[in-house]
């Protein structure tokens, strides 16, 4: 089940999975018009449909992670005693998680300290579950994406949520960022023609060290195994992915979401992983100088060990055992187990 705001309609259905839309539209309106009053109502209407929908599947349990959707499908599970686990990978869970988080069965969540906010009596750390890597290998990617021996590759991303303020960055310092590294600009729909012509005002000899490409979609996974440094937002599923592949990252966190992305940019970067760079702050001479960090081999090292120790390969696993234990009515981890789980090391 999903809303009508979210990628679900078109991520879901491409990956063969049946998708039904819930009236819910948003609960974040910002303009004084129907929507304000009709998004609650909208609201409201989606529990009894959820409650229809989920007595037509019968489900043995039901899994949700954080946002606006879970609110009438915690509450529709809750009605019909179905057993629910939530995830949240926010280190600043939001408003829809907080008000039906004790609704949910088991909890599941990135960071520890989410769990101790929403105070659940079964809260489990388990990371935040991303796509396999199994098969991936560094080199064949960076070959992929034109990387030359010693040659360092620099990724950079905005993700979906005002990307524009990046994509002027990586334009501004375009000529003094290909001559150090090669550089993968994923620059979104709008971003792409200006990224094209930027790329045509090189000289000859350097057009080919910036690789400007409007979406990667599946190769984003080659994409950030072939990268030296990430630049790009503080969304849980792009920090765990870089850590994942040791991969240190230069956090832009996108200001706009209740400090959610900036707490998880400053665990990131308390870590050591990442450096941070508030959002007013990025631009051309921030962008270069978070480059200068693959022209010092030390400090890079240290920080790929640093990403490397947050990687929680295992998530996914550990959050699928949780469902499988909801589901059958079995008896639920322990917290050691699920925490080996989720950090590749169960036996």
């Amino acid at each position: 089940m999903g809303g009508h705001r979210g990628l679900e309609a078109s991520v879901v259905p491409r990956a063969g999975i049946s998708l039904r839309l819930l009236w819910l539209r948003s609960l974040r309106s910002a303009g004084r018009d129907a929507h304000l009053v009709l998004d609650p109502l909208r609201l409201l209407l989606s529990i009894p449909q959820a409650i229809v929908l989920l007595i037509a599947r019968r489900p043995a349990a039901v899994f949700t992670t954080g946002g606006y959707v879970a609110i009438p499908v915690l509450v529709a599970s809750a009605v019909l005693r179905i057993p629910t686990v939530l995830w949240e990978g926010n280190a600043i869970p939001g408003r829809s998680v907080r008000l039906v988080a004790r609704l949910a069965t088991v909890l599941a969540v990135t960071h520890a300290e989410t769990a101790a906010t929403l105070d659940h009596p079964r809260a489990y750390v388990t990371g935040t579950p991303i796509r396999s890597h199994a098969g991936v290998d560094p080199d064949e990617a960076r070959s992929m994406f034109g990387g030359r021996p010693g040659e360092r590759i620099l990724l950079v991303f905005g993700g979906s949520q005002a990307v524009r303020r990046i994509n002027e960055a990586v334009l501004g310092a375009l000529p003094g960022l290909v001559e150090r590294v090669r550089v993968i600009h994923v620059t979104g729909e709008d971003g792409y023609s200006a990224a094209l012509a930027a790329r045509e005002a090189l000289p000859s000899g350097l057009r080919d060290r910036y690789q400007p490409r409007p979406f990667l979609h599946d190769d984003m996974t080659a994409a950030l195994a072939a990268a030296d440094l990430a630049v790009g937002r503080a969304g849980a599923s792009t920090l765990a992915e870089a850590a994942a592949f040791a991969l240190p990252m230069a956090i832009v966190p996108y200001p706009h979401a209740a400090g959610h992305q900036r707490r998880n940019a400053e665990l990131h970067a308390t870590e050591g992983a990442a450096l941070l760079i508030e959002d007013e702050a990025m631009g051309p001479e921030a962008l270069l100088d978070a480059a200068s960090l693959l022209a010092d081999p030390a400090r890079h090292a240290t920080m790929s060990a640093a990403a490397r120790g947050l990687a929680r390969a295992g998530a996914a696993d550990a959050v699928a055992d949780l469902v499988l234990a909801v589901a059958g009515g079995s008896p639920l981890p322990g917290a050691a187990e699920i925490d080996a789980l989720a950090r590749g090391s169960a036996a």
